[in-house]
């Protein structure tokens, strides 16, 4: 298929800037995936569309402050950091990289980044990030201190990160939580970026199809009969990275940490040994889904990578339904919801859905695909 079959027309007044001050207050289109009917209904309807012995899957991820705004060292020129991923042994295995120089900062991590502007951070650059009111002052008293490693494929860096205690407590000082870079305005509360079931810290974009469920909704949601089971996947902004290539199979899906606890994989396994609907909760609870589940349908405890592409023609091996927002046109995650009700019917749903006015992207109005 081209990328341009997933082409739509959004007019730009309806990318929401803010989101609504009841999270469960956003409008909701279902669709049937099997005849393209859809029908216009409120979020809170989620209850009755809903099943006892329906497992909804939810994914527990937590946004982390990845964006850091340094200077770099000596000019005090201004640089911004992306962090991308953590890396570990495993990632860092065969690597020769110097030895830390600033004994008074003696912990480290190191990490994949995204930096702007990306020319000034050679291998040996060293930037400075923490509370000073002046680049001299920040210079001479870091609370947190980079030096780039090497540049890798895709110019992203390896970073090692020097500092003092423990790094999560200092990037929730330092840090500012992204934001998608449709999203113009500046969010007042960090919180309402987040699902109200976050928990794994370790994204760097939220799931946003969950930030429509209030506690007060999940509870009437399990008195139903309905089961909850909460996976994990750190988003990475390779979300955001548009599709380039004109025939989509080629392009590169990028990968993203996953986690399937056994008890998550006995309430999903349950549910669809008893007959009852596997309902995941955004894109990202799908990947993680598909990724772990076998070709029997069951879903296996374990954690790693994945950079599953799912695009029409894909089989799914254990979602039965999919709730969502609406997606950018031309991204993989239009794609994705393509291969679940087909593309003809998604494309028509959403033409409905600019028709009415719907709310679009991250903080917009959601969609069930059933």
């Amino acid at each position: 298929m081209k990328l341009h079959d997933f082409y739509y027309d959004l007019p730009p007044e309806l990318i929401a800037q803010t989101p609504l001050r009841d999270r469960s207050a956003s409008r909701l289109l279902t669709l049937d995936k099997h005849t393209g009917a859809y029908s216009d209904r409120h979020f809170t309807d989620i209850v009755d569309l809903l099943q006892p012995g329906d497992c909804l899957v939810l994914n527990d991820t937590r946004v982390i402050p990845a964006r850091l705004l340094g200077v770099k060292d000596p000019t005090g020129s201004a640089i911004e950091f992306v962090l991308l991923k953590r890396l570990g042994e495993a990632e860092l295995a065969g690597k020769d990289y110097p030895a830390p120089k600033y004994p008074e900062l003696p912990d480290h991590c190191f990490w994949e980044v995204l930096l702007r502007p990306g020319k000034r951070a050679r291998p040996g650059s060293v930037f400075d990030f923490g509370e000073g009111a002046t680049p001299q002052e920040l210079m001479q008293s870091p609370m947190l201190r980079a030096e780039i490693m090497e540049i890798i494929d895709g110019g992203n860096r390896i970073v090692r990160f020097n500092f003092r205690g423990a790094f999560e407590e200092i990037l929730d000082r330092v840090g500012i939580v992204p934001l998608p870079p449709y999203i113009k305005e500046k969010l007042d509360d960090p919180e309402r970026y987040q699902t109200v079931y976050s928990r794994e810290n370790g994204s760097a974009a939220a799931p946003t199809a969950g930030l429509h469920f209030t506690e007060e909704l999940l509870d009437r949601i399990r008195a139903k009969g309905v089961a909850t089971a909460f996976v994990t996947l750190h988003v990475g902004l390779g979300t955001f990275r548009p599709v380039k290539e004109d025939n989509i199979e080629d392009h590169l899906m990028h990968s993203e940490y996953y986690e399937v606890t056994p008890e998550a994989a006995a309430a999903v396994n349950a549910a669809k040994a008893s007959g009852g609907r596997i309902v995941s909760v955004g894109t990202t609870s799908c990947r993680v889904l598909e990724t772990a589940a076998d070709d029997e349908g069951v879903l296996r405890p374990g954690s790693g990578w994945t950079d599953i592409y799912i695009y029409p023609g894909y089989r799914f091996k254990i979602l039965d339904a999919l709730i969502t927002n609406f997606h950018l046109p031309e991204s993989t995650l239009l794609m994705l919801v393509s291969a679940l009700a087909g593309r003809e019917h998604v494309l028509a749903a959403y033409r409905h859905a600019i028709e009415e006015r719907y709310r679009f992207f991250s903080f917009g109005d959601a969609m069930i695909i059933q």
